[in-house]
C-alpha cells in the first residue's frame, strides 16, 4: 500500500470563510433577532403604558406629531391597524386631548387627525422613555457599537423593505398575529 493512498488529506477552507466565523457555537441570526425583538417589545411596552393601547398609540401618536396630519383611514392602513379599531383609539386619544379630529379643507368628507400641544408634550416625554429602554437594552455593546449596530439594522431592513412604510413594518412587527 502506498503512503500517498493511506494518506487523508482534509479540505481546507479558505481562509476568507473564516474571517468573519464567530468562535464556538453560534445561536444563529433568528435567535438573536428573536431575542431582541421580545425584549424590546417588553421594554418599550413598559414605557408606553400610560398611553392608551400602549406601543401601538404611541406609534399612532408619533405618526401624527411627525408628518402631515393624516386622514383616519390613511393612517389606519400606514399602521395595519383596522379602520374600526383605529376609530376607537383615535376616539381614546381625543378623549385624552392628545389629538383632535379637524376637517380636510380639500375634502368635507374627511378628517384630518392633528396632534394637539399636549399631545407633542406626551410624546416628548414618552420618546425619551423609549429612548432610555432602547439604550439599556444595548448597554451590553459600548457606545460606538451601539451606533454602528442601529446603523447596520437599520441599512438591512430598508433594503428589504425599500416601498414599505417604517412605521407600517414596526407596527405589523410588534403587534401579535390575531387567532
Amino acid at each position: 500500500m502506498s503512503t500517498r493512498a493511506s494518506t487523508v488529506r482534509k479540505p481546507t477552507a479558505p481562509a476568507a470563510a473564516h474571517e468573519h466565523a464567530v468562535p464556538g457555537p453560534s445561536l444563529g441570526l433568528s435567535w438573536s433577532l428573536v431575542a431582541l425583538l421580545r425584549e424590546w417589545s417588553t421594554r418599550v411596552e413598559a414605557a408606553t403604558e400610560d398611553l392608551p393601547d400602549g406601543m401601538r398609540g404611541y406609534q399612532v401618536l408619533r405618526v401624527v406629531v411627525h408628518d402631515a396630519p393624516p386622514t383616519q383611514a390613511s393612517l389606519a392602513a400606514r399602521l395595519g391597524i383596522d379602520r374600526t379599531v383605529m376609530t376607537y383609539l383615535i376616539d381614546r386619544y381625543v378623549e385624552c386631548g392628545f389629538v383632535e379630529r379637524r376637517q380636510d379643507p380639500a375634502d368635507r368628507r374627511a378628517r384630518r387627525i392633528v396632534a394637539t400641544a399636549r399631545g407633542r408634550t406626551k410624546l416628548a416625554e414618552v420618546d425619551v422613555r423609549v429612548a432610555d429602554a432602547e439604550e439599556d437594552l444595548l448597554s451590553g455593546l459600548p457606545p460606538e457599537d451601539r451606533v454602528r449596530f442601529r446603523d447596520l439594522l437599520e441599512r438591512a431592513a430598508s433594503s428589504i423593505t425599500e416601498d414599505d412604510d417604517p412605521c407600517g413594518v414596526v407596527a405589523r412587527a410588534a403587534t401579535p398575529p390575531a387567532g
